[in-house]
């Protein structure tokens, strides 16, 4: 069951002072250096483990608390500190996000053809139902392929950018600011005893803006012809539709963070859910430009683009899943909303 913590604009609740901020980024800057410790202790030549994916955790939380209570920070070490834990965050999210996308695809393919793809990632037998081998089943094996030299190489790419990042001056810059933040937070004249609910409560209104301003009526519709008609056009630009919802999953994760130095002890299912949704919706529509970006290849056999092409359209098909469960998730927000 979902705790519900009070009101942040409530003026009938009590008030959060600043203390609770300097509190919380101290806690994450000690998290930051014991995941920085974790990953050292595994090897600079490992593979993404728990300890980089714990750095990736407490940047962004520490980042995200100094974009909602900047005012109370002192401004230029905020504005200074924060692009670098962007930095960070990005960059060692790459190598997880080529892995699972191609991992994702992988089982896309096997799933819509019914014959394996590349069994060292899809294993596993032909689901029920399984559609007779044809020109779908032809292409999946070359379009698999291709994917994965594709994705495995961006993954090699970004596993050595990473390293280099951790191995870096930048790092061990921001590594050792993250350190005296651990002992010291810059609050600004007056922070310690400010109320931390106006600022908390002018994120969740930001986040309901950009909510309200999302075709939530489209979401609901199983088919969006409009999405499956762009991705495979030869612009390769983003999708115009996903930034939207790309703006509210990163004015969702505020929002939570900001709950989080609030109310540490307490947790919200229903924004965990709406959260999860977007991060599928992400995930998706990431999946679907891959697999038009490898459609567009040169010289491809028709049987591989094809294969590529039912792809993208089942990727963006999962894009509008993930949608209609953000609207179902976000209806029961607001209607258990105080």
């Amino acid at each position: 069951m979902a705790h519900r913590p009070p009101d942040p604009a409530d003026p009938a609740a009590d008030a959060v002072p600043g203390t609770a901020l300097a509190d919380h980024l101290r806690a994450q800057a000690t998290e930051f250096l014991r995941a920085l410790r974790l990953h050292r202790e595994g090897g600079a030549g490992a593979e993404p483990v728990d300890g980089v994916r714990a750095l990736r955790r407490s940047a962004r939380r520490i980042s995200g608390s100094l974009h909602t209570f900047r005012p109370l920070l002192d401004p230029a070490w905020s504005e200074s500190v924060r692009p670098e834990l962007s930095w960070l965050s990005g960059t060692l999210a790459l190598e997880q996000a080529y892995a699972a996308r191609l991992e994702r695809l992988l089982l896309a393919l096997h799933r819509l053809s019914g014959t394996p793809v590349l069994p060292a990632q899809a294993p596993g037998p032909a689901p029920s139902g399984a559609t007779e081998p044809g020109k779908l089943a032809v292409g999946a094996a070359k379009a698999g392929a291709l994917l994965e030299r594709q994705l495995t190489l961006a993954r090699t790419r970004a596993h050595s950018t990473a390293l280099r990042a951790l191995g870096g001056s930048r790092f061990h810059a921001l590594a050792d600011t993250v350190a005296l933040l651990a002992s010291e937070v810059p609050l600004a004249p007056g922070a310690a005893g400010a109320d931390l609910r106006p600022l908390a409560a002018a994120a969740q209104e930001r986040l309901s803006a950009a909510v309200s301003a999302l075709p939530l009526v489209t979401a609901g519709h199983p088919y969006n012809a409009e999405a499956l008609v762009h991705g495979l056009s030869p612009d390769p630009a983003p999708h115009p539709q996903d930034a939207p919802w790309h703006q509210v999953r990163l004015l969702l994760r505020l929002h939570r963070y900001a709950r989080e130095v609030l109310h540490a002890d307490l947790m919200d299912v229903r924004l965990t859910a709406a959260g999860q949704a977007l991060d599928r919706h992400r995930d998706a529509a990431e999946a679907a430009t891959a697999a038009a970006e490898a459609a567009r290849t040169p010289r491809i056999a028709p049987a591989t683009a094809y294969a590529l092409g039912v792809l993208h359209a089942d990727q963006r098909h999962e894009v509008e899943a993930a949608r209609f469960a953000f609207q179902q998730s976000w209806q029961k927000q607001t209607v258990g909303t105080p």
